[in-house]
């Protein structure tokens, strides 16, 4: 891929002037190829794609060509400028989702040891992900100098979330202050972080009703009721071409809808980071194969048993709604499942670390601790701590080892939240009781930033809730009834130059772009952009949203 892109800035005869922000983008997103070959790359093939569509226009090509070649230059040419500055800032976002856990780490480092050196080396190694990355990289910096490099690190990110550079600010403060202040600053901290990430939330929510609802009118409702207009306007006269047709509904409005959902995502101030699970999980096959044949056999079904009960237009539409949407689930049904049961057993770590800090407070190890809080906690947090405890009793290993090592519960359990406690618990077991109060901290914090999480959710409810419905439900619903009104209209009037046989498949690949898109915009406001997720969701969306055109068309024949 770098390769390419450098051949093809080569042909640039220019000089490419780059914006700052552009370079800081490419460095966060670490590209193997420089900003000046990016940015010229993305010109020369908005030139070539421009020419295209130039002579297909001139030699009298086709109209659908000429249009699509217009638009992939142009949107070659603000995904080349504005699409790495988009990318660098869906990743920020997503970075800044564990930006709670990390201030916990720093917070309980500067409990047990109040220097700022010690807090920001315990919390970039114990961390994972690129704000931890940065954190360690700013430390390794400021080694032999007075710094820690927390200060440069808060004005790295500052600008970008204000409320983790005043959380940061409050740990120096917390380092310095004498023991009885501490506490009450570190608490301070905690609150200022979790109370800004609320608000910046809740702000965005606000937000966001203006460009939904122009997504909604212009994406959806109007581009869907105008089809049923088609007729009426070749009775008028005026000219509605297949080729128009095909160029604004293939092309023209799913590049637009794509372009808005993506702008708007990045709008979005923070991702709450998603449970990471690979192929090596035993859980999950370790191909997608399986998915990708279930989707076959479920398309080519479609073009056997559809036929006797769809109109001959609709059945390649069914095949790859149905198709698209079975593949989709099959390879990332599994993916689901483990983050589901990872959910549920992060549900109870608040309760479990809260118990283990009362525990330590009254003198008691670790160790003895453990078991006891695991008869105390409910499935499927219980059997986790169970095992860890059974291991550590039986192999003599230490309390990380016994969650994290070989054949241990969080080998089949990929929660970065029960690692890091695990984490904790080894510090405790070797600071003993004065870990009681930084363990009792832990629980209460988890539980406090769980109810941001809800909060945030809630607040994005009924706009993530409306993206859904419209995606399987209402879109294609309006679109099939469009498109029964348009064929009951058409051959009544003297010009039909568009027939239902052409039009249905084209709303039909309209409504499956709109099923994609807007479930992957819900998701990604909801949850934050999750691969798995996202496919997940996007499969049962299409195959909902087959099933709604399609009766939707049936239906409306039926009263028309």
């Amino acid at each position: 891929m770098s390769g390419a892109v450098v051949a093809l800035a080569s042909a640039w005869p220019l000089i490419v002037s780059v914006p700052e922000s552009y370079r800081r983008a490419c460095r966060l997103l670490d590209l193997d190829v420089t900003a000046e070959s990016l940015l010229a790359a993305s010109y020369v093939l908005t030139a070539l794609l421009f020419g295209t569509g130039v002579t297909a226009s001139v030699l009298g090509g086709s109209q659908v060509g000429a249009i699509t070649a217009f638009s992939l230059a142009g949107l070659s040419l603000a995904g080349g400028r504005y699409g790495v500055e988009l990318a660098a800032q869906a990743r920020r976002v997503r970075a800044l989702g564990t930006a709670p856990s990390l201030v916990t780490r720093l917070v309980l480092a500067v409990e047990l040891w109040p220097t700022t050196e010690r807090a920001a080396a315990f919390a970039s190694e114990t961390g994972s992900g690129l704000l931890a990355e940065r954190l360690a990289a700013h430390h390794r910096r400021a080694r032999d100098t007075p710094q820690s490099g927390l200060r440069a690190f808060a004005e790295e990110w500052g600008a970008t979330f204000p409320a983790l550079e005043r959380a940061l600010t409050g740990i120096e403060r917390a380092a310095v202050a004498p023991a009885d202040e501490r506490n009450e600053i570190l608490a301070t901290t905690r609150r200022l972080l979790l109370e800004g990430t609320r608000e910046e939330m809740a702000a965005f929510a606000a937000s966001l009703r203006i460009p939904t609802t122009g997504l909604y009118a212009f994406g959806v409702l109007l581009p869907l009721a105008l089809v049923s207009l088609v007729p009426a306007a070749g009775m008028a006269g005026i000219p509605v071409t297949r080729s128009l047709l095909v160029a604004a509904y293939v092309v023209v409005l799913p590049i637009g809808v794509l372009v808005a959902a993506a702008w708007i995502l990045a709008r979005r101030p923070v991702a709450f980071p998603p449970v990471v699970v690979s192929r090596s999980h035993p859980d999950v096959p370790d191909s997608p194969w399986m998915g990708i044949l279930a989707g076959l056999v479920a398309g080519v079904g479609c073009l056997g048993i559809g036929a006797p009960v769809l109109p001959p237009w609709g059945v390649p539409v069914a095949a790859v709604g149905v198709g698209a949407g079975t593949t989709l689930v099959g390879v990332f049904r599994p993916v689901v499942g483990v983050r589901e049961r990872v959910v549920a057993v992060e549900s109870g770590l608040p309760a479990a670390l809260q118990g283990l800090g009362r525990r330590l407070d009254r003198g008691e190890a670790v160790e003895s601790a453990l078991p006891a809080v695991a008869d105390e906690s409910q499935a499927p947090l219980a059997g986790v701590l169970e095992s860890a405890a059974n291991r550590q009793r039986r192999l003599g290993v230490t309390v990380e080892e016994a969650f994290c090592g070989e054949c241990g519960p969080l080998t089949t359990l990929p929660s970065r939240r029960v690692r890091d406690t695990a984490s904790l618990l080894s510090v405790a077991a070797t600071v003993g009781p004065p870990a009681g109060s930084v363990l009792t901290e832990m629980g209460d914090h988890l539980s406090d930033l769980r109810e941001v999480e809800q909060e945030t959710r809630r607040d994005l409810a009924q706009i993530t809730g409306t993206l859904t419905n419209t995606a399987a439900l209402f879109g294609p619903l309006v679109g099939g009834t469009t498109v029964a009104l348009a064929g009951s209209i058409g051959p009544t009037g003297p010009v039909s130059s568009v027939p239902v046989s052409v039009l249905g498949p084209i709303v039909g690949w309209y409504v499956l772009v709109l099923g994609a898109v807007l479930t992957a915009l819900s998701v990604g406001l909801h949850r934050g952009l999750d691969r798995a997720l996202v496919g997940y969701r996007v499969g049962l969306a299409l195959l909902a949203a087959t099933a709604a055109y399609f009766a939707a068309v049936a239906g409306t024949g039926l009263l028309v």
